[in-house]
């Protein structure tokens, strides 16, 4: 090596995360030759931390601010370097890393496919969409490094976005199925069950050197096929409540409707031809069901009359049959 060369090596060096990009967590110092210098000082810069790498071990991390000179600095490893380094051919290859210690805030989320589990209460199937965001820090710098980033050069905030969603959704499933929860009341507990996801994300992301510190569900949307189902549950719900109201079964609601609509079809039975008078035969088993559901029970003249109305708004009824019907149990008062 010329002397030129050996004056090159030893010049003062200043080792720092210059212009610190927002969007990396991780980030390798560009050396050549990965040499400590003689006079080489290191800057940590707030928000920051260093990690040193000598010989393929994480050697020292430095999380606290501050400038630390290589030659005369009473940081543990820098002292151990400086002990062992012999003259100007004994310059040590060390790889300078470093990452972002503060708070990574407000990144979004989204489930790629469904959430899927079963509704507790009307034991259906369901499927539903959800997004949010959420923020975070590092914890464990030395797990992270040796498990995730291992010697690269750069790690992204996207990157780590990636690995952190995608373990979300299972999160949410599981949650929702102990809990029990249904479709009906996941808007209006949206936000114990983040705060109860997040208590278990942050279990499983405690192994990957990771904490959260804030994880919010803001929406969720529900699949077509799961709509479906919703609507014909709200309205079989809204169907049994109308029933009741009316002092009617709803199986036998469902009966008059099957009737109604068997006698009311042209292209049905009737229209088939399979037998002679069969329209009119279903058309008297209707009139039969209606007029027994009616009087069925010790029904009051206030009830039946409730049951008339729920038959006319059915459509099981005609607005004539129901005048003529109303007239004859008014008459009776």
């Amino acid at each position: 090596m010329s002397i030129l060369n050996i004056f090159k090596t030893q010049l003062s060096q200043v080792i720092q995360w210059e212009n610190q990009d927002p969007n990396l967590l991780w980030y390798k110092f560009p050396s050549k030759r990965n040499e400590i210098k003689n006079a080489s000082k290191l800057i940590v810069a707030p928000g920051q931390g260093c990690v040193l790498v000598y010989e393929g071990k994480v050697v020292d991390i430095i999380e606290g601010e501050g400038i630390f000179n290589l030659k005369t600095d009473n940081h543990p490893f820098i002292t151990s370097l400086i002990n062992i380094r012999k003259n100007f051919e004994s310059e040590h290859k060390l790889f300078v890393y470093f990452y972002r210690k503060a708070e990574v805030l407000n990144q979004g989320w989204g489930t790629a496919t469904p959430i899927k589990y079963v509704d507790a209460v009307y034991n259906i199937p369901v499927e539903m969409g959800a997004n949010g965001n959420f923020s975070y820090h590092i914890s464990d710098i030395a797990f992270l490094f040796t498990n995730i980033m291992g010697s690269k050069e750069h790690y992204t905030i996207l990157d780590m976005q990636h690995v952190i969603i995608n373990r979300i959704p299972q999160f949410i499933a599981t949650h929702l199925a102990e809990k029990k929860y249904s479709f009906q009341e996941i808007d209006a507990n949206l936000t114990n069950i983040a705060r109860e996801v997040m208590q278990g994300l942050n279990d499983e992301f405690a192994q990957l050197g990771l904490t959260l510190s804030d994880f919010k569900i803001i929406g969720n949307q529900f699949d077509e096929a799961t709509k479906a189902r919703i609507a014909k549950v709200a309205d079989i719900t809204a169907d049994v409540t109308a029933a009741k109201q009316a002092g009617l079964d709803y199986a036998d609601l469902e009966k008059l409707r099957a009737l109604r609509d068997a006698a009311r079809n042209e292209g049905g039975l009737a229209g088939a031809g399979l037998q002679m008078g069969v329209g009119m035969e279903l058309g008297k088993k209707f009139n039969e069901k209606t007029d027994e559901v009616l009087q069925s029970g010790n029904a009051d003249t206030v009830e039946k009359l409730r049951k008339l109305q729920l038959l006319l708004n059915e459509n099981i009824i005609t607005p004539e049959e129901f005048e003529a019907k109303k007239k004859e149990l008014l008459s009776n008062l």
